[in-house]
């Protein structure tokens, strides 16, 4: 498969491959004529008497200052330089090289009046593998993310840092080890680099890669911990969910409903005498549900954005150029807080059910050790659950909510999207940390129903767990079998499906 830049449709899938290798990107004559007529309009109005922001004005306050052609290569450097302003730690090389791609596909629809031979340099850093340093904090998300981008396009004039084997170097080195020359930047070119939602989009690609595997996990983790409790199948049954037909407890209540399919431990106590669960058992497809309608609404947004133009100002003609609000990070910042709140919510009812298993209910020994007293079994991990759930409960502030005018009041209602998008990725974080101690607790707790075995998916995931780390027996260091477990979550090494 190839993809074209500017004529084809990005999603998360696609984007993805293209960042892996796995599907090859390029521009076609469609995309080429569309790119060199959007620049040939430029041309024109940048030598045209009348005023036309961005092309031949100032920025930001200074919009009502016309340059001329003279002074604009400088102008276009100067922009990249003054607004290179980011701090912090630089955001993950995965996440800049993303950056690079859905911009090539943005300026490749031929509405931002950029040069071929500066589109040409991006695709090359993509092809060399030469993914500039980003550092992660300094956008406002309105303007687009104007400082991530700034220092995402310094290496295009020399300047700036790549990533080379894992560390951080200086571009001009590299560029003239590859034989390219630093770029002088014409008319409307730097706006056009710097005006944009990259930085945001690419979290938000980030996390929905890293999301769908934890929404799928958290459905076995918590069948895994009802197989543990020896909980009931009936809150999952078709019939109940049919007539509350919301997309993700629907989809959420099937799937329970095959990882119990053929277990003989769910069997094995279909006549007992509990009429109900807790309700961290009871409505994991109300809860779990919950959090992938939001996984769905921000996936249906953000590859809205990852095919739309988002820097300023539009150019739709030989005289006219539209300046809007295109870049403004609102849309996406919404959502992403939304499914911040989402995400967190995985981690907490997970985290429930972390201290369900320790009580010592239905045939389950307390602490989940046979021999309490001189040892603490599982008690203690569930203080670190505990903790993560607090943690995300305080990222789930929504900077969406905030506002801080900028630039002398013109840019005065600001998204705050970049903080929304880098929030989210920690929340996830964390949730692979509550997940890892949820299934090794429900892995011990299984073996206390043993002889019974439970379902093909559940036995399979069992097996991974068993590998890494052993039965709990008597007291021991538990922190090696803790990171054990996380890196099976990170790796995704569990079946889901």
């Amino acid at each position: 498969m190839t993809f074209k830049y500017g004529v084809d449709r990005l999603n998360v899938d696609i984007v993805n491959a293209i960042a892996d290798g796995s599907v090859k990107a390029h521009l076609c004559q469609e995309a080429l004529d569309k790119v060199n007529k959007s620049r040939q309009n430029v041309d024109k109005m940048a030598n045209s008497d009348k005023a036309i922001y961005g092309i031949n004005t100032g920025f930001g306050p200074l919009c009502d200052t016309q340059i001329s052609p003279e002074e604009t290569h400088l102008l276009q450097k100067n922009l990249l330089i003054t607004h290179a302003v980011g701090v912090g730690e630089p955001i993950a090389k995965p996440i800049s090289k993303l950056m690079l791609i859905t911009k090539v596909h943005a300026l490749s629809q031929g509405f931002s009046g950029i040069r071929l031979e500066v589109i040409q340099r991006m695709l090359a850093f993509i092809d060399l593998d030469l993914i500039p340093v980003v550092p992660e904090q300094g956008s406002v998300g309105a303007s687009g993310d104007l400082a991530p981008l700034s220092h995402l396009f310094l290496p295009l004039i020399g300047e700036g840092e790549f990533w080379q084997n894992g560390e951080v170097v200086p571009a001009a080195p590299l560029l003239r080890e590859h034989g390219l020359a630093p770029l002088e930047l014409h008319a409307k070119e730097g706006l056009a680099l710097i005006n944009g939602t990259q930085f945001i989009l690419s979290h938000a690609i980030t996390a929905l890669t890293k999301m769908g595997y934890l929404l799928d996990l958290a459905d076995v983790t918590g069948a895994m911990s009802i197989e543990g409790m020896q909980g009931s199948e009936s809150p999952f049954r078709a019939e109940l969910h049919e007539i509350r037909a919301f997309v993700g407890n629907v989809e959420v209540a099937a799937r329970m409903r095959r990882f119990f399919k053929n277990s003989e431990n769910m069997a094995a106590h279909q006549g007992c005498e509990r009429v109900q669960d807790p309700y961290s058992l009871r409505c994991i497809p109300q809860v779990h549900g919950a959090s992938r309608n939001a996984y769905y609404h921000l996936k249906e947004l953000a590859e809205i954005e990852m095919n739309s133009v988002t820097d300023n100002p539009i150019v739709v003609s030989a005289e006219e150029a539209i300046s809007g609000g295109g870049f403004h990070g609102q849309p996406l910042a919404m959502v992403l807080d939304y499914a911040s709140i989402a995400a967190a919510e995985l981690g907490n009812i997970s985290d429930r059910r972390c201290y369900l298993l320790l009580e010592g209910l239905h045939g389950l020994p307390r602490l989940l050790t046979s021999s309490g007293g001189l040892n603490s079994g599982m008690m203690i991990p569930q203080y670190a659950t505990a903790a993560l759930v607090t943690e995300n409960k305080s990222l789930c502030f929504p900077p969406s909510a905030d506002s801080v005018p900028t630039s002398m009041g013109q840019e005065d209602h600001v998204s705050m999207g970049s903080i929304s998008g880098r929030k989210l990725n920690q929340i996830l974080g964390n949730i692979e940390k509550i997940f890892a101690i949820e299934l090794m607790y429900a892995a011990q707790a299984i073996e206390f129903r043993r002889p019974n075995k439970c379902s093909e998916l559940i036995e399979q995931n069992l097996k991974v767990i068993r590998a890494k780390v052993a039965k709990l027996e008597e007291d021991r260091l538990l922190k090696p079998d803790i990171d054990a477990m996380i890196t099976l979550v990170k790796s995704q090494a569990f079946t889901v499906n």
